[in-house]
């Protein structure tokens, strides 16, 4: 009853089926951070379109960003590079209602009903899937389905031991975790002294032996998440072989940071190959916008919308 609610709830969002929103201008401004130099919207999806991986990495709620990935996959298919749209928004075992809804197979109520959308899916991702529909581009549900997620925060690692050998494609085959950069953000993340704007950190307490593991779990539980999405870009790069055209990945900005997260573990699979980052970053004043220090080791482009 639940998921027919939220099925009736979106359709009630949605505009007329087969349609897709115009992707109107949207106050932003983009910097290169290679470059070290302010940018426009449309050189920046000329580089990307040439790259074999794009991350884009958004703040959930960000209404501009959501706007932005549209007119991204809009930029790449007006100058005829096809695109495979991948969602961390979708889990592995809901990709067959994903590929029956984008070949036509079942209408949008049922592929609703099906895949489990997050609550603003009809406003926040539903463009990006109908462009991609309409234009015979795939849609990869890349993440790891939440239940299994939600057992290694509870219970460990070890709990990935206990999935059932029919249930275990759904899960990365290779796990690496280490305690890197990427962990100590994660851990002061979690502690809540992490800045948003992703500059200096406050250092913080250090943990106690119940804080340590918990730490440990959710960060499991996190790792679990980047190395199923970077499997999942990586298939989807070798499908794509010899066509052209980036996998676009749409993910929490904290998956691709400094290139780390999922980004990083999608490097290590994909030598050779380039992985471009974007990051969304919401700002309340455009023309304030100074980048330095860490927000420059964030993303190849930083693209900041208005609040």
């Amino acid at each position: 009853m639940l998921q027919l609610l939220l099925t009736v709830a979106i359709l009630a969002q949605s505009p007329p089926p087969g349609s897709v929103p115009s992707a109107e201008y949207v106050p932003q401004r983009v910097y290169d951070t290679r470059r070290a130099a302010f940018t426009d919207f449309e050189s920046l999806v000329a580089d990307v379109a040439r790259a074999d991986v794009v991350f884009v990495g958004e703040q959930h709620d960000d209404a501009g960003a959501h706007r932005l990935e549209q007119a991204l996959l809009s930029g790449l298919q007006r100058r005829k590079v096809a695109a495979t749209v991948s969602l961390e928004m979708f889990e592995r075992d809901v990709q067959g209602a994903v590929d029956r809804y984008l070949s036509g197979a079942i209408a949008e109520p049922q592929f609703l009903a099906e895949s489990r959308p997050w609550p603003r899916y009809a406003t926040d991702y539903r463009p990006l899937v109908e462009l991609a529909k309409r234009e015979g581009w795939g849609v990869v549900a890349a993440n790891v389905p939440r239940r299994f997620a939600s057992t290694v925060a509870k219970s460990g690692q070890t709990a990935i031991e206990q999935v059932a050998a029919p249930d275990r494609p759904l899960i990365a085959s290779d796990l690496q975790c280490p305690h890197d950069a990427y962990f100590d953000r994660f851990v002061l993340a979690m502690s809540g002294h992490a800045p948003a704007d992703g500059n200096a950190q406050a250092p913080a307490p250090p943990p106690n032996e119940e804080q340590r593991a918990s730490n440990e779990r959710y960060y499991w539980s996190q790792c679990l998440k980047d190395e199923t999405m970077a499997e999942s870009v990586a298939r989807a790069v070798a499908d794509r072989a010899g066509k052209g055209g980036p996998v676009v990945h749409i993910t929490g900005a904290f998956h691709s940071d400094f290139g780390a997260g999922t980004a990083e573990r999608t490097r290590r699979r994909l030598a050779g190959k380039r992985v471009a980052v974007i990051t969304m970053v919401p700002v309340a004043d455009l023309d304030a916008v100074a980048p330095g220090g860490d927000d420059l080791k964030r993303a190849d482009f930083l693209v900041y919308t208005l609040k």
